[in-house]
């Protein structure tokens, strides 16, 4: 059986991370990975060591060692809900993932701003996973503006082995029919 690598890549509140509980659900032997809930248990139990400026690099020592486990040490497809608006740090990870010999899925939330601007001011999601910014509002002002810099890229064709875009919470169920019609492909 071959192995998927799904890579999410969005802003915040785009729907990430509910997109990938419920296609963990759907999709048999998958496994949800998380930068959030890696940032919240470092800022709850090991804040003193997080760096006080530039990458947060304990966060990425901890997700990569939970990430090489399971590619390792399981069969699960895996789910990464993060943001991977980077276009360097996704090619790595794809590189990383074809060189294991996952299919690899990106799915791309292009949720226009003012949907995500109405779901942030909304937001009850807790605000432990904060290093640097302190709300939400924050973290999409300076998303908004990294756009505008070099290194952001919209994902494109070619990427990944697939490539979906969702740009309404409509699209969602036929983004999961087609991942799970890939595993029964693969």
């Amino acid at each position: 059986m071959e192995r998927l690598i799904i890579i999410t890549v969005g802003k915040t509140h785009s729907g990430k991370t509910t997109f990938a509980r419920a296609l963990e659900q759907q999709l048999h032997n998958s496994l949800v990975i998380d930068q959030d809930n890696h940032a919240e248990f470092i800022n709850n139990y090991y804040k003193t060591l997080m760096p006080k400026q530039g990458p947060n690099t304990i966060k990425y020592a901890i997700s990569n060692t939970i990430l090489e486990y399971a590619v390792d040490q399981t069969d699960f497809h895996l789910i990464l809900c993060n943001s991977n608006r980077c276009l360097k740090g996704r090619m790595s990870l794809l590189e990383y993932f074809k060189s294991k010999g996952f299919i690899s899925i990106i799915v791309n939330f292009d949720i226009p701003d003012h949907v995500l601007w109405e779901r942030v001011s909304d937001s009850q999601r807790s605000t432990a996973i904060f290093r640097t910014a302190s709300t939400f509002e924050e973290v999409l002002i300076r998303q908004q503006a990294e756009t505008e810099k070099a290194g952001v890229i919209v994902p494109s064709e070619g990427e990944a082995d697939y490539l979906f875009e969702i740009k309404s919470s409509d699209e969602v169920q036929s983004v999961f029919k087609e991942i799970v019609e890939t595993v029964r492909h693969s």
